[in-house]
This record gives structure tokens, sequence and C-alpha cells, in this order.
């Protein structure tokens, strides 16, 4: 703003720190801009750092986006690394670094984004011991390979980095263990596809260990708590990240219920003259609405530059000059996506369990489709599940798994989150279509047809969750057969000595395999009954009338035939078992079967 200088100090580059800063240079040519960061890096992809481990890319400067110097010959930022910003005089307003010095400020951008939780355990200082978060944390590791030449590591947490990170430690030919504390890899997604990820990684020789926690760190192995003892001459921890929030405590700036930095949808603190943005702020969640923690770069970087924006915009209120308008930072969707070898793993929104732990009644719509047409050479299945909200079709969100087009269908889904579409808005979508790159109806309108069509009662689903307790209240009924259970096969007087609730087997579903012979063949729920697709109308008096019947197809699409022909010939409690055999044969304790 032309004849005003007014002073704009950030605290923290990467990625919502460097984007504040070359925002408020577009916004005013004449404001000077000092960005304080604790590191000796103002600009990095550290998202990129588990593909150069991995050779995927081999120059380490491409991970470098910017320099001090570059930064002040582009946008007169003047950047002060190994700066650490040690208190804030709110009164006085003015930072104080480690080395004493104090820089004023008119403005305060807080950027500190997060840092990795590294737990109180014996051995975690070891030096075989490592995190992932920073460029000398990349560094570190790739020499310790280099000059020590380990053959066992063993990598804590199942996480977006713990997994890129394992990925790359296989690629540099190491024996790799993957830990986890929770009951699935990806914690965030539903079961399914924790155990599709589990399945790829042991598919590359690496060994999964979940529901596992770390009890202590020895020179040459990692000792689990149940007593396990696992070899590793390398050990890298990420089990998750925390907010760096201790210079905003210390200023008496409050935090919020999930222990980050609370702030107003303009992303002010409590302070009038200080914003906060990135992994230390939390901020709302756009299918909840309740405040969460999202540590990723995508969000990070908008609300760098939202909080520029808004800080600019208060400047000029105050001077009466005309600037950009306030912009309100409406929530985050948490849409991410992760590579595992030559597979890609996506999701936005909420998955099922988080969507119940939110209070809503949500269900859930599974297929396994192509990604384009079949006709066309090199097509690949997509698994794809839509949450959505039970009473009115509202999408919640979804997750995708496959080796082509995934992440394209979770960005549409995004949008149609961010937009509050309906299941049934989706299967109106025109999606673009052509051989190499779709199906005339895409996968995410079958998607969205299964989950209205259960919706309307047209075609039911067993959805997931339902069919965790089937299995898990599995009963053995004659010498060889099992049936599975529906949540609502448990008695009421059957308990047991133990006095949990314990299976009616005379309430049990009849499950029923309309798959190929070659398919039931290779593998199948024991004891369920085989009737192909193509032979059901000729063979319904082989299933006992008064039963309930859960269909499994290999991805939900003949399943829905199946459903719809037995409802018509007067089979009442009929459903589709969503997803198929592609979810189904991913659920714990299932027993199975191979001819």
């Amino acid at each position: 703003m032309r004849g005003v200088t007014k002073r704009f100090v950030i605290v923290g580059g990467v990625a919502a720190g460097a984007t504040a800063a070359a925002r408020l240079r577009r916004l005013d040519e004449d404001a000077e801009i000092i960005l304080l960061e604790r590191g000796p890096y103002v600009s990095f992809a550290n998202c990129g750092l588990p593909y150069h481990i991995a050779g995927d890319i081999e120059k380490r400067s491409k991970l470098l986006l910017q320099t001090p110097e570059g930064f002040f010959s582009r946008y007169r930022v003047t950047v002060k690394l190994n700066s650490e910003a040690v208190s804030i005089d709110r009164s006085e307003k003015a930072i104080t670094l480690q080395t004493g010095e104090r820089v004023p400020y008119d403005y305060l951008i807080l950027a500190q984004g997060g840092s990795p939780v590294v737990p109180s355990l014996p051995g975690v200082e070891l030096p075989h011991v490592f995190k992932l978060w920073t460029i000398p944390d990349m560094d570190a590791i790739n020499r310790y390979i280099k000059e020590k030449g380990p053959k066992k590591a063993v990598v804590v947490g199942g996480g977006f980095i713990g997994l890129e990170t394992a990925e790359a430690f296989v690629k540099r030919g190491l024996q790799v263990t993957i830990v986890e504390l929770m009951d699935r890899l990806m914690p965030n997604l539903d079961l399914p596809y924790g155990r599709r990820i589990a399945e790829r990684f042991e598919a590359e020789g690496a060994k999964v260990l979940v529901g596992k926690g770390l009890s202590a760190i020895e020179e040459k192995q990692v000792i689990l708590q149940d007593g396990t003892e696992l070899a590793a001459d390398l050990v890298l921890i990420s089990v998750g990240v925390r907010p760096n929030v201790e210079l905003a405590k210390r200023a008496g700036l409050p935090l919020g219920p999930t222990g980050a930095l609370q702030v107003d949808s303009y992303l002010r603190t409590e302070d009038p003259c200080i914003w906060a943005a990135g992994d230390m702020v939390e901020v709302v969640s756009r299918v909840l609405g309740n405040r969460v923690r999202i540590p990723l770069a995508g969000p990070a970087n908008r609300q760098g530059r939202i909080a520029a924006t808004n800080a600019m915009a208060s400047l000029a209120k105050e001077l009466g000059l005309e600037a950009p308008k306030p912009v309100p930072y409406r929530g985050a969707l948490g849409t991410s996506v992760v590579k595992i070898f030559d597979e890609t793993v996506a999701s936005t929104g909420l998955s099922l369990e988080g969507a119940k732990r939110g209070g809503i009644q949500a269900r859930e719509a599974t297929i396994l489709k192509p990604n384009h047409a079949t006709y066309y050479p090199g097509y690949e299945d997509i698994l794809l599940t839509l949450v959505y909200e039970e009473s009115t079709g509202r999408l919640l969100g979804a997750q995708a798994l496959g080796k082509a087009g995934v992440e394209k269908r979770i960005d549409a889904v995004a949008v149609a989150l961010f937009a509050g579409l309906t299941v049934e808005d989706l299967t109106e979508i025109d999606f673009a279509y052509a051989p190499p790159y779709s199906s005339a109806n895409d996968p995410l309108n079958i998607a969205a047809f299964a989950a209205s069509n259960a919706r309307s009662g047209y075609c039911p689903l067993a959805s997931i969750d339902e069919l965790l307790p089937w299995i898990r209240g599995s009963v053995k009924v004659g010498a060889t057969a099992y049936q599975a259970l529906s949540p609502t096969a448990i008695s009421k007087e059957g308990r047991g000595e133990s006095g949990k609730e314990e299976p009616n087997p005379s309430q049990a579903p009849l499950f029923l395999d309309v798959r190929t012979y070659g398919e039931f063949q290779r593998e199948h729920l024991a004891g369920t009954l085989h009737i192909p697709l193509d032979e059901l109308r000729d063979r319904l008096e082989e299933l006992p009338s008064g039963r309930p019947v859960r269909v499994i197809s290999n991805g939900g699409y003949e399943g829905h035939l199946a459903t719809r022909l037995l409802r018509q010939k007067g089979f009442g409690d009929v459903a589709n078992c969503s997803g198929g055999w592609a979810v189904l044969r991913l659920l714990p304790g299932i027993p199975i079967e191979r001819d």
C-alpha cells in the first residue's frame, strides 16, 4: 500500500508460512515482510522426502523449493534461517529469538506446523533410530544406509509417512517389518482398505504386524508390548504428528479441544494482530462441522494464503484503504492419496467408522469395477466405497484403491462433498467418458446407484459394519459348515457362561455365492451355498424358504442381479453383500476354503 510501510512477521516456513509470505507480497509491494524459520531451509518439499530415499527423486536439490536468496530476489522477503522464536510480547508486539534478538511486528502470522510424535520409550535416542520430517532427517537416514549398510528395518506406524518410508526401504533392499498399534494400516480408512494395503506390502516381502505396540528399542532389535522381539538395524518412528503450539501457549493464546491453536473462521487467533495457519491450527470439518486437526500440505498452503489475505485486509481497514475482502476458511475434507508400490489409495471426508464416531447414522456402498471399458486393453479394477447418511443420502466420504484412475474419482467426490451433494445427485453427474478412460457409467455412478438402490429398498446392501459382526459371530454348524450371523441373530436370552451374548444358529442367514465355478473354487466362504448367477432361476428350490439370504458376488454387480431376482421370486429378507468377495475376503476371522 503505497506510502504506508507495515511490518509483517511470519514464524515458520515450508508450506503455510512460505505461501503466506508470497501472498503478502502480491497484495502489497511496499510491505516489509520477515520470515523466521528455526530450521536450515525456508521451503522444501517435505512430502517428497520418502521418494528421495527410495530413489524415485534422484536429485536432492529438487526438494529445495526456495532459498533465502531466491525468496528475496523474487519477493523481497527477508528470511532468517536457524532463528527460533521463543516468546511473543503481545503488548509490545515483538518476537524474541533464541539469540536474544527482538523482532518487532505490526501483524504476525504463525505457521510453525507440526512435529513427529516420538514416544518416551527406552532406546529412542539410539543412533539407528530415526524420524522423517525434515531435510536433515532424510539426509541422516540416507547417510546411515550408505555407511552402515543395515539389513533389517522396523517401521513403527502405518500412516502416510510410515508406509511411504517402508516402501522406500523395501526398494533399497532392506527387510522391512511394519508395526502398527491399531488393527490396520492407514487407520483413517475402513478395515478392508487397511488389510488390502497390508497384503500389498506382504507381496513385496515386507512383514506387517497390526494391533502391536512398541515397548523398547535395543541396539539390534525392538521389543513389542507382548514380548515379541524383532531384529532391527534401522528403526523409523512414525506414530503421529503433534502441533507446534508451545510459542503460542507461552503467549497466552488459547488452544482448542484438539490441542491445536484455536483460530476463528478467518484464521485469526484471540489476538487481533495474530493469525495462524497450517498443521498447528485446528479447523472445521466440512463434513461434521466439528473442530479437527488435518496435518496435510494442501490445506496448509490454502490456509497460508487466506491468513495473509486477511492480515492484509485488516491493515487496509485500519488505514481506511481499499484492499481485498476478508476470506473465511470454510473447513477441510482431509482429502488424501498415497502410493503403495504400483497401487494408489485415496480418500476424502469420513470413513464409515469415522461417520459413526461422529454420531451420524451412516451406511456405505462398495463396488469393484474396472477403471475403464473392459473392451479397451489395460483396464484395472478399482475398489471404491461411498459413505453416506442413511436418512438423507448426503455424501459423507469415499475411499478407493487400485492401479489406475483412483485419485480422480476421489477428487470428484471431494467436489461433491464440498457442494453438499447426495448419492442420488452422484447418479446423475456426467463424467468424462471414452473407452481408454472410463465407462458410459463411471464407477462413481455405479457406486452411487448401489447406495441409492439400498436407500430406496430396491436392492438392500449388507454393509461392511454388518459383515464384521457376522464373521466375528460365526458358529460351526455340523462337521464343516459355517454360518455367519447378522447383528440381529443374537438371542436376548442367549448368554453364555461369560455373560456375553452368543449367536443363535437358528437365525443365521444363508450365504449364497453366485460367482462362477472357477471363482468359487479359487476361494470362498466356508459353508456357503454356491449357485452361479446364470443357474439361479433354475435352482431356486435349493434355497430354504423363510431364511435370510446374503448374496456374495465378485464385486457387487452380479450380487445386485441375484438380489433383485430373489426378491421378485418371493424371498423377503435378501441383501447384497457390499463389495462382494473383494471385501468379504479381507475381513478378519473369515473361514476361507479353497477347492
